[in-house]
């Protein structure tokens, strides 16, 4: 297969420029020759922009223990249909990789079946149990950083001590940050569609309550510690200071959390994850802390399930909802074309920033998108195992074409070969 990108936005050194690009199976460069004598072998596409490959540090893959959500196989090639060249698995598995032994199942797969790079997390705590510590040690130089996702370490004591010693192994703390005391049964953000509809909340102070008690512990330790799924105006201002003091603190936020808020709630359990969408201020909040810096990248909380754990309402339907083959349609649409952020602080967010406070320090391989063409979210075309997205039925632009890693397409659309 061999493509012509006609006056593509490439990126390079920081910037974009345009240019014509030739794909010659495996790799891109400039051309500046006749195209007009290309036969149909070549096509020849216009309206595309030439990026590195993203990098998702917090990715549910399912396997082992769940692969009737998704596997490896099915993920990482979802991966790469989203322009994903390298991904961080999350460790709410079964076996959970607590130790060595339990990890070596899930690394074997990843052999196996990943199309892409796969670097799985540790847990912090045995079983993510929050009680026992993981052999953090024997594990260390195998994963990105240990983390019970899903799970906030209710301990004090024993997040302290996993702080210490992921501070000695040079690994981050990966937190998802919950104070179970403040949920009382809540499943959406207590905010005006819950009071509007009779449903429990889940108050923003059961975020930002846990992510102050870390940052206290940030500064006992010295540990690198990056902050899961932001979602609170508070955390974000959080964060904010922790940086401006000097503390060794990262977080994310997703594209849901951007571009949808409480007012956007329906009974459909697509828009149903955990953190929970929260008010309209909130997502101000992060768009800010994104474009300031505070923020420091993207990442989609990619979390598949079957049609039936979705299918139960508000209420009694599974927490989580695919993300990874809409990111960066959904990040480009909102925010690229409207001028509120560059392409290259897309980059920046989508690839860069992750890879670097993870070293991730593989070549990133490329991406193609064509982001000329309007088109909409139907979550019956994904390659991943979920469909439970609250992007289905949106309008947006920008469709992965190719996805390069390590020298040969991982994702190649019909459109442009077989």
């Amino acid at each position: 297969m061999k493509a012509l990108f006609r006056n593509a936005m490439v990126y390079e050194n920081g910037k974009i420029e345009q240019r014509d690009m030739f794909f010659d199976g495996a790799s891109v460069f400039p051309f500046s020759g006749d195209f007009s004598s290309f036969d149909n072998s070549v096509s020849v596409v216009d309206n595309t922009v030439i990026i590195p490959g993203f990098c998702d540090v917090h990715v549910h893959l399912r396997e082992p223990g769940f692969s009737y959500k998704e596997t490896i196989a099915s993920g990482t090639a979802a991966s790469a249909r989203g322009g994903y060249t390298a991904v961080c698995s999350m460790p709410n598995l079964k076996p959970a990789p607590d130790s060595v032994e339990n990890l070596g199942v899930q690394l074997e797969i990843i052999e196996r079946d990943a199309k892409i790079k796969v670097i799985p997390y540790g847990t912090i705590t045995v079983g993510e149990g929050g009680e026992q510590l993981s052999d953090m040690e024997g594990l260390a130089q195998s994963v990105a950083g240990f983390s019970d996702d899903g799970r906030g370490v209710q301990s004090d004591v024993v997040m302290l001590e996993a702080m210490k010693r992921a501070k000695a192994l040079g690994k981050p703390i990966v937190a998802h940050c919950e104070d179970n005391s403040l949920l009382r049964g809540g499943y959406i953000h207590d905010g005006e569609y819950a009071k509007a509809h009779g449903h429990r909340g889940i108050c923003s102070e059961s975020e930002w309550g846990q992510i102050k008690r870390d940052l206290e512990l940030v500064r006992q330790t010295g540990c690198k510690y990056h902050i899961c799924h932001v979602s609170t105006k508070e955390s974000v201002e959080l964060i904010r200071r922790a940086k401006a003091e000097g503390l060794d603190v990262t977080c994310e936020t997703g594209p849901h959390y951007l571009t949808l808020d409480d007012s956007h709630l329906t009974e459909d359990a697509r828009f149903k994850m955990n953190p929970p969408l929260r008010s309209p201020e909130d997502r101000e909040a992060m768009l800010r802390g994104v474009l300031d810096g505070t923020v420091d990248m993207i990442a989609t909380d990619h979390a598949p399930h079957s049609e039936e754990e979705k299918s139960r309402g508000l209420e009694k339907s599974a927490m989580g909802v695919v993300g990874i083959e809409t990111a960066f349609a959904v990040m480009y649409t909102h925010f690229v074309r409207t001028g509120t952020m560059t392409l290259e602080k897309l980059v920046e967010i989508m690839s860069t920033k992750p890879r670097e406070r993870f070293g991730i320090d593989s070549d990133p391989g490329f991406t193609v998108f064509e982001v000329g063409t309007e088109h909409t979210v139907n979550p019956d075309d994904f390659l991943s195992k979920g469909r439970a997205t609250p992007f289905a039925g949106d309008k947006v632009y920008g469709e992965c074409l190719l996805t390069v890693y390590e020298g040969k397409p991982v994702y190649l659309n019909p459109k442009i070969g077989n």
